[in-house]
Order: structure tokens, then sequence, then C-alpha cells
């Protein structure tokens, strides 16, 4: 473990004071105990990491600080999964410092407490599929582009060298972007995730890199007329030494946590011997929607999840939000499609505990194989 120098400490503190309002952007783009410790159920061990994103409720940095410290009492790994940050790089911000200021003041801060790094950078647009970052759009170009593939490229490669993760995902949800989004767009990140792959593991022997999959839509539960499967994404992702799974059953037409089937994991990754974690995915508290769930729902997806994650040996299980999101205290006003997401934490906006903190707690408090 890498502590931090008070040099570093300077800068990551610097650094989040402009992160807790970042960390909001990029998340546009794409009775229980509050224990430190809890008590370890005897006999029950996890073959999985578990692990949190800093996302804030809204953008004070004080409180993203309590958030995460908050966490990680409960976690043993830390996820920073973040769509490029495009108006940056278009506007020609020297790399090193930028990543020496966002990216690695973060990790060091995590890894401080004891947290493995995982890096999923997302070079399409995280609340949109069938479309390409916003921040692209508005500047009238394309990750088409070889120029703007070359950017992207130029930047993970920069995360790897300077952060230094022990896994890192080029592409998110990739068939998703495969099923709703022009042809020539997936050509475009199919390219990019090759070429990013490549040009990391030339300089990396060991980080493990990977792309996700949407498990929703790999069994056509999200609009689309039959599911396909995960069998296409091996064959254009061939690097991959590991694959994440996104999934948000509460979308996909299941009323009760209960109704996931056993092999909804499992059943996608017949015939393939790969290591797999669920990098985002949950399920909403809230009885205000249209899904009309509740903190105790909520509480038995995790108990389902669980089971899931058991059934496959996975190595790792990530929720992005820790904490529920503060929509009306962003600014500009988010997409409409972000409240979809905005009820997934443990903790509501002020970080009182809901009942799915204790399952999550539980969970952990078993012995990491």
């Amino acid at each position: 473990m890498r502590k931090s120098s008070p040099t570093s400490a300077r800068l990551a503190r610097l650094a989040r004071l402009g992160l807790a309002a970042s960390l909001l952007v990029a998340c546009c783009l794409t009775a229980c105990s509050d224990s430190n410790s809890p008590t370890e159920p005897e006999g029950h061990t996890r073959s999985y990491r578990m692990g949190f994103s800093g996302i804030p409720p809204r953008a004070d940095v004080d409180l993203l600080l309590a958030a995460i410290d908050m966490w990680s009492t409960r976690a043993d790994a830390a996820i920073m999964s973040y769509e490029a940050p495009w108006d940056s790089l278009l506007a020609g911000v020297p790399l090193v410092g930028y990543v020496q200021r966002h990216q690695l003041s973060l990790a060091e801060y995590y890894r401080a407490k004891g947290h493995e790094i995982w890096v999923y950078l997302d070079p399409a647009n995280g609340l949109n599929r069938a479309g390409e970052s916003t921040a692209l759009v508005n500047a009238g170009r394309s990750i088409t582009e070889p120029a703007i593939q070359a950017m992207y490229l130029r930047y993970a490669t920069v995360v790897d060298s300077l952060v230094q993760p022990e896994h890192f995902g080029v592409a998110l949800e990739t068939n998703l972007i495969r099923g709703v989004a022009p042809a020539n767009l997936y050509a475009a990140i199919r390219q990019v995730a090759n070429d990013t792959a490549t040009a990391i593991r030339a300089r990396d022997a060991k980080v493990r890199l990977s792309v996700s999959v949407q498990v929703d839509y790999a069994w056509g539960r999200l609009g689309n007329a039959a599911g396909q499967g995960i069998d296409q994404d091996f064959a254009d992702f061939p690097f991959v030494d590991e694959l994440g799974l996104s999934s948000y059953p509460y979308l996909a037409g299941f009323d009760v946590p209960e109704e996931i089937p056993d092999d909804y994991y499992s059943g996608l990754l017949e015939g393939h011997e790969i290591q797999v974690a669920v990098t985002e995915g949950g399920w909403p508290s809230n009885t205000q929607t249209e899904w009309s769930s509740s903190e105790e729902e909520q509480r038995r997806y995790l108990v389902r999840q669980a089971q899931l994650l058991e059934k496959i040996q996975a190595i790792g299980v990530f929720q992005l939000t820790f904490t529920d999101l503060d929509l009306a205290a962003i600014s500009p006003p988010p997409p409409a499609t972000l409240s979809y997401f905005a009820h997934l934490g443990l903790v509501d906006v002020d970080l009182n505990p809901k009942l799915a903190l204790a399952a999550w707690d539980s969970t952990f408090a078993q012995r990491l194989e």
C-alpha cells in the first residue's frame, strides 16, 4: 500500500475542491447499522472485492470527503468510472498535470485507505448509448475521427502510467452501444478500445484490461426484441483479461429482486472462462417513481445480488453511488435520465443510512478469499 506524502495530500485536497463538481458532471455523463466493524458471519467467505466511486450527492467538498471516509470502512476497492474529460482534452490541457491533479490525487487517497484501484474510462456517452459524448457534440467533434481517438488513447495511457490501477476498463456497455448506436459509432468505439488496450499493454504488463457489457440488454429486457448475449463482445474485444457487468434490473422489468433468475449473470458467461466483476448497477429505494420501490426492496436486492455473485465467483462488485444524488442542487440541471439513478445510494443525500447499508455491511464482513 502506498501512503500519501504531505505534498500529495495537499495536492489531493486541492484537486478534490474541483472534484466534487466534476464527479457530478461525470455522473450526468454516465433499521440499520452504521458500524465500522460489522461482525463477520462465521463460516462465510466472499470471492470478490467490494467498493464504491467518489461521486458525491452534490458539489460540496466536505460532504464528498465525509462520504468517502464513511464508505471506506466498508470497502476494499475503489472504482474511478467516468467519461473521458473531453473539454479539457480538446482545450489542450497538459495531460500529466491534469491526471496528477484529478485522478492520481484521488487514487492516492484511496490507496492510503488500503483500496485496490479500478479505472473504467468511457469514450462514449454514459447516459445515452445511442449517441456521442455531449462535450464532443458541443465542440462539433466525434470519436469517429482518428485525431479524437488518438486523444483518448494518449489520455488513457497517461492515466495508466501515473495511477497504475490494478484494473483498467477501456470501454463501457459495449453490447448496448452496438445495439442502439449507429454502426460507424460502434465501429469507432471498438477501434479506439482495441488500440488503447494495445497501447496500455505495451507499457504495462500487470494491469488487468477489460470492457463492460450491459446485462439487462444482453437478455433482451431493455426494449430490444431479443437478447443477443455477449459472444460478439468477446470477438470484438479479444484483449479482455476480465469482464465488467452493468445491471439495473428495476429498469429491466423485474418488480422485485427475487424475480431475477439464478443464471442472470452466469448464463451470459457459458462457454467463456473469464473473471467477472459487477462494475455498476443497483436498485432504487424511493417510492415516488414508476418503479414503486422501497428501502426494503433495495436491501433485498443486495442480498439477491450476493447470491448471483457467489454463483460466478465474481472478483468485484461496485456501487457507483454510495449516496443518493441531490438533483435539485446540481447546476446546470442534469439530464432527466439521471433521475433513474438518483436513489441508488446506500445512504441518503445527507449520509443518513438506509436499510440496504446493513445488507452491504453483512456481506462485507465475510472474509475475502
